[in-house]
């Protein structure tokens, strides 16, 4: 999708007469910088594997819109929890709980959209998940006015590069090498870093 639409480009700074496929590049370069397939609402899934002791994730793709669906596993005790509570490891292997995914009520579950922080409610028998499998939706129900200067400044800075950013190039090696930071400069970077996809180990 294009973050600025023809009617926009002189309230952003564009001269009227803007070739639209520089616009749809510069869209394209801010997809690939934030590290997603676009800015707009989409679903995504993830698994994450919880910290031991933790029942905190941090989700990728900002900011998050809503949890859809959770499902979560219990895994044999690490070693350093398997003291912990022999009573719970008991019943837990009983009830052949280890490596089944359970499903879970994304309702209870604490989340700020933000910084995409979710904390889980502690289980009924004080087990612990070790991994979880979440789907939320994630992304800008509307395009802000941050994206789209961003936009128009990368549009800018393609007609201030010549050659469309070409640095050099070397038929007989296939070399090509391109600056770095001229399309997408400090200015810019700012103005997406809150959508840059964030993986979180």
């Amino acid at each position: 999708m294009n973050y600025l639409q023809p009617s926009e480009y002189t309230t952003f700074g564009l001269d009227a007469a803007t070739n639209e496929a520089f616009v749809a590049a510069a869209s394209r370069l801010i997809d690939a910088h934030c590290r997603r397939a676009t800015l707009a609402p989409q679903a995504y899934t993830e698994r994450h594997r919880l910290a031991s002791g933790r029942n905190t994730m941090l989700l990728t793709h900002l900011p998050v819109i809503s949890l859809t669906s959770a499902r979560g596993r219990f895994a044999k005790p690490r070693r350093d929890e398997s003291q912990s509570n022999e009573l719970v490891i008991a019943i837990s292997g009983a009830f052949g709980l280890p490596g089944t995914w359970t499903d879970l009520d994304v309702t209870s579950f604490d989340l700020d959209p933000r910084t995409g922080e979710v904390s889980l409610p502690a289980h009924p028998l004080g087990l612990a998940y070790n991994e979880i499998e979440i789907t939320y939706q994630a992304g800008l129900a509307t395009i802000g006015d941050d994206v789209k200067t961003a936009c128009a400044q990368i549009v800018k800075n393609m007609a201030a590069v010549p050659a469309m950013n070409l640095k050099s190039s070397r038929i007989d090696k296939l070399k090509i090498e391109y600056f770095s930071d001229s399309l997408i400069d400090a200015s810019v970077q700012k103005l997406l870093a809150p959508y840059v996809a964030q993986k979180v180990a």
